[in-house]
């Protein structure tokens, strides 16, 4: 813990690890991280007379203070005001057309003293983080194939008549590889 600290996502995964009886060699190998960083917060974790149940369930910048000093941009009273808009522009990222730009531009009308678009946006995505969390999963050569539909309905412009052609695209992946395959064809049937 003396280089940088990991960020709460991971240190949550942390803890679901441990809590789970994983190994400290399986927990630092999962998360990508050194058995000495996992052994300083698994220390850490001794020191606090909570349950990781109950740090489980902490906000982000309370379970950051219950493991490091703090953070200083969680004291700022900007950070107070945004801290309750977070969840609403997190679902106002999910409608088509709004941007990270746009919400700012909300952001800064309603609270001119407020953040830079740069920090609007690193708050956003830890924020964005926190919600979802990810895991590593391991993939064997040839075992699985994804396959979807991706996105909305797009169209091209046939060159002979000049008409407009809907498609769909098409998208297959191998998980172990990453190779990706992708093809527009007129609909989801099997025609």
């Amino acid at each position: 813990m003396a280089g940088k600290a990991r960020p709460m996502s991971q240190i949550k995964q942390l803890l679901r690890l441990h809590q789970q009886q994983s190994g400290i060699k399986t927990i630092a190998r999962e998360l990508g991280i050194s058995k000495n960083t996992v052994k300083s917060y698994l220390a850490k974790l001794s020191q606090i007379n909570w349950s990781v149940q109950e740090l489980l369930l902490l906000d982000d910048p309370v379970l950051e203070s219950r493991f490091h000093a703090g953070n200083p941009a969680y004291k700022d009273p900007r950070y107070d005001h945004m801290a309750g808009k977070l969840d609403y522009f997190a679902e106002q990222l999910k409608l088509t057309g709004v941007t990270r730009l746009l919400l700012w531009e909300e952001y800064i009308a309603a609270y001119p003293e407020g953040y830079s678009y740069s920090q609007f946006c690193f708050h956003l995505t830890q924020q964005l983080v926190a919600r979802r969390p990810t895991m590593v999963l391991s993939h064997e050569p040839a075992d699985k194939l994804f396959i979807d539909f991706a996105g909305k309905q797009l169209s091209f412009t046939d060159r002979d008549t000049g008409a407009q052609i809907s498609c769909q695209v098409f998208v297959a992946c191998l998980p172990f590889s990453d190779y990706a395959f992708a093809m527009a064809v007129p609909s989801q049937r099997l025609e």
